[in-house]
């Protein structure tokens, strides 16, 4: 059975929400843009051929035979070509004589900094390669990483690449038993982790984790373990080894080798519906080629006087594509930081800009709703005229979320690109080009140049303007996933089994009347209410554009009269007090009035907090659990599952005003 998400009812979805705000690229970006109305035009002429120019901006060691091989749903992309990760990220950049250039500006969450320039990072990553030979490891072996974002984590994925290792990175706050289930999985030879990282103000422990995740598990010969926090640590003689005792003292000259376009890069695993997570395949020449070009064209970069900021943790996929390589592939100078936005004040991320210079900043919708509940004063307070491009990514971002970071972070004046892609795709797929797209509140707008998507019906037929539906990938693309870690009919079933021949993510989207795509989340939050299939996405726009309201999280619990009703969890704004009375009947109403009465929510509540992931995501499937009154499911994956207690507690409460 496939796992991808079924459409609710027989419909496709509802387009509720309209917006007709506009904002033109700067005329002085659009004069000097990387990419232009042109680069749509060559892409559509000659797709592989436009990929192949794209694969000519890496350094390969044999040039590829065939753009494309395509079995479907397997492709080979450049097959017969050789190159080397690293080699791409850092030596080529070296050689040019750019080894002076910083690659990056860390900062730790104590305030402790490093500047690190591209010839000591190479440095650095031979000596790492040359320690992880030392440890036995070899090309195909697979290496786990649970780490703090500190720069050997950087240094240790690129080690891995260098030696054609696999590495297969674990977000540090991820359990011991998640740990353990990849490390299985992946079958890895090597972990590489830390006694700890700071979050929050205070030492936060890894290497227990680790030491709990390797007992029961011999395959695991060695754990590498940097020195972070000076956190104790228990030891095992043989099989853990120091970073400083075994990498310091390798040598800084590393030959490196190319490998076939096709080698694995490396495996991420994503939750399946499934208790077993997925273990999703990039291999080496398609990622490096659309990670490179994406980072390039879709941030504008001008890598000689741009400083690069993405703010996420290299434990997801957008840290692999836009804090290592796309950057590094392009001799960028990126911003990496160590902690959380809070610490040790509520300014820390408009700080670190202020501080850097930072002209290009990307980041998760949920951040910016936190930024917006803590209030407008804060960002004030810095000096943020050197941002000149802002991006968005994880999620649809609401337009009210959109015009609090334009004005609030860009100043008015900065064009933002929202970004729609997956741990799947590998690297952006649906994007405004920030020189050439008139940018819209909410709206992903069209795939990127080379790219070709698409929004179907039930019977993958594209839909009108005007109409909502399914989001699909109608041809291969060089950065998409290779599989799913052993398991190839896993794969075909949960990709490929919903839409023939397309691929289908499991998102919703919709094209409004100018073609422009918007996303609406993952089609099993759509809502099905009194025979509408209403997304949760377009309901928590609605309330987000309420003066009050910082976020929203929105489900459908069952009801007698319209199969679903809507349950609303709001979080008021840092300036919006305590909400009064009023306020519920207020928000329905505004919903109502938004959207139309089918949208309506029958209850609001009014909470602290929401349900997280460490990845930022809202976990509707606990507030499904809350508005049904069920047993919760697992919680083992938020960020403080002491949450739930609070709205749980509050549900009784929350009356809609019949």
């Amino acid at each position: 059975m496939a796992e991808t998400p079924q459409g609710q009812g027989h419909e496709t979805l509802s387009n509720l929400l309209q917006e007709s705000r506009r904002f033109p690229p700067p005329a002085d970006l659009a004069a000097h843009a990387n990419a232009t109305a042109d680069t749509y035009t060559a892409a559509e002429a000659d797709r592989l051929g436009f990929w192949e120019d794209q694969a000519r901006r890496l350094t390969w060691g044999r040039p590829w035979d065939t753009v494309l091989e395509w079995n479907p749903p397997f492709a080979k992309w450049f097959t017969g070509g050789t190159l080397n990760a690293a080699v791409n990220c850092l030596d080529r950049h070296v050689d040019a004589g750019r080894g002076d250039r910083v690659a990056y500006y860390w900062e730790g969450e104590p305030g402790d900094t490093r500047t690190i320039t591209y010839a000591q990072l190479k440095d650095q990553v031979c000596q790492a390669s040359n320690a992880l030979l030392e440890l036995g490891v070899t090309k195909g072996d697979r290496v786990a990483i649970y780490m703090p974002m500190i720069p050997e984590t950087v240094v240790a994925m690129l080690a891995c690449t260098r030696i054609g290792a696999v590495h297969m990175v674990v977000f540090g706050g991820f359990s011991a038993d998640a740990l353990g289930t990849r490390i299985d999985d992946s079958e890895a030879k090597v972990v590489v982790t830390a006694d700890g990282g700071y979050r929050r103000g205070k030492a936060s422990s890894l290497k227990p984790a680790v030491d709990e995740a390797v007992a029961s598990r011999p395959t695991v010969e060695h754990v590498l373990v940097v020195r972070r926090t000076g956190q104790d640590v228990d030891w095992t003689d043989g099989r853990d080894v120091w970073w400083h005792e075994v990498v310091d003292r390798q040598s800084t000259e590393h030959a490196a080798e190319a490998h076939d376009a096709e080698h694995p890069l490396y495996i991420m695993y994503t939750s399946g519906t499934t208790a077993k997570p997925k273990g999703i395949l990039h291999t080496t020449g398609g990622y490096l080629t659309q990670v490179a070009y994406t980072h390039w064209a879709v941030f504008d970069l001008k890598p000689e006087t741009d400083i690069f900021w993405t703010a996420a943790d290299i434990g997801w996929v957008t840290g692999h594509s836009y804090i290592v390589y796309g950057p590094l592939c392009n001799g960028a100078t990126s911003v990496m930081y160590e902690g959380t936005p809070d610490t040790p004040h509520k300014g820390r991320f408009w700080e670190i800009v202020e501080k850097y210079r930072v002209s290009i900043a990307y980041m998760a919708p949920t951040a910016i709703r936190t930024f917006m509940k803590w209030g407008e004063d804060i960002p004030a307070g810095f000096d943020m005229s050197s941002l000149r491009v802002l991006g968005s990514v994880g999620e649809p971002i609401n337009p009210e979320a959109y015009m609090w970071y334009r004005k609030n972070i860009g100043g008015d004046r900065t064009p933002i690109v929202d970004t729609w892609w997956q741990t799947e795709t590998g690297a952006i797929m649906v994007s405004p080009l920030p020189g050439v797209t008139e940018g819209k509140p909410g709206a992903a707008m069209r795939p990127v140049p080379g790219i070709v998507a698409d929004v179907v019906d039930e019977e993958a037929k594209p839909v009108p303007n005007g109409g909502g539906g399914f989001i699909v990938v109608r041809e291969p693309w060089p950065s998409m996933l290779r599989g799913i870690w052993g398991d190839p009919e896993r794969y075909k079933d949960t990709y490929w089994s919903r839409f023939e021949g397309l691929y289908f993510p499991g998102d919703g989207a919709k094209r409004d009347e100018d073609g422009d795509i918007w996303l609406l989340g993952r089609v099993d939050d759509v809502m099905l209410v009194s025979g509408h299939n209403i997304s949760t996405t377009e309901v928590e726009s609605a309330l987000v554009s309420h003066s009050k309201i910082a976020e929203a999280a929105v489900v459908g619990a069952s009801d007698p009269v319209t199969g679903q009703g809507i349950v609303a969890f709001v979080i008021l704004r840092g300036e919006a007090g305590d909400g009064g009375d009023g306020l519920v009947k207020e928000l329905r109403d505004h919903v109502s009035a938004s959207l139309g009465p089918i949208a309506k929510p029958r209850q609001v509540m009014v909470v602290p907090e929401l349900p997280k992931t460490r990845s930022g995501k809202i976990m509707r499937r606990l507030l499904r659990d809350v508005a049904e009154n069920r047993q919760l499911g697992d919680v083992t994956t938020l960020t403080d599952s002491s949450v739930m207690d609070v709205i749980a507690a509050k549900l009784p409460e929350a009356k809609g005003d019949e």
